[in-house]
């Protein structure tokens, strides 16, 4: 089991689920609700059906489910994973994790931490900083050279 926000898919998302695939026969990834995304990360830019529609559609992907609103561990009584991996910017507390998987009746689970992963735009913040940069970028120069306007997004 591998779970996330996986906002603006990108490849280190890609890279974490194939390492997460490795680890077992079956991958189901638990993809974050937009509430939990908004409590414990940040508000996504793609709602959570199209996020988990997404991520049931790539390779190492077997099944994508919607996370639980409220408990977060819940989802563990009806997944039952022998392996959770964790991505290395999950901020997710290992033994606390394996406490829950215990009290839950799975004393077998195993965390695993998985590691960084060294590609371009590895992160949605990265990703989203760049594309404002290069807005940014761009205005400077319409109004320097007298470029063609890009679009904005309309509020």
């Amino acid at each position: 089991m591998a779970t996330g926000v996986f906002d603006l898919l990108h490849p280190g998302h890609v890279a974490f689920l194939q390492e997460a695939k490795k680890l077992g026969d079956e991958l189901v990834v638990v993809v974050a609700r937009d509430s939990t995304a908004k409590r414990f990360k940040h508000a996504p830019i793609t709602p959570e059906a199209n996020r988990v529609e997404m991520v049931g559609a790539l390779k190492p992907v077997d099944r994508a489910v919607l996370g639980n609103e409220g408990d977060i561990f819940e989802i563990l009584d009806e997944i039952r994973p022998d392996v959770i991996a964790l991505g290395y910017d999950q901020l997710h507390n290992e033994e606390k994790i394996r406490e829950e998987c215990r009290r839950r009746g799975l004393p077998k689970t195993k965390v695993v931490r998985l590691p960084k992963f060294e590609g371009d735009l590895d992160g949605t913040r990265k990703i989203v900083r760049r594309v404002a940069d290069w807005l940014e970028l761009h205005e400077k120069l319409e109004r320097v050279e007298g470029s063609a306007p890009i679009r904005k997004p309309r509020p």
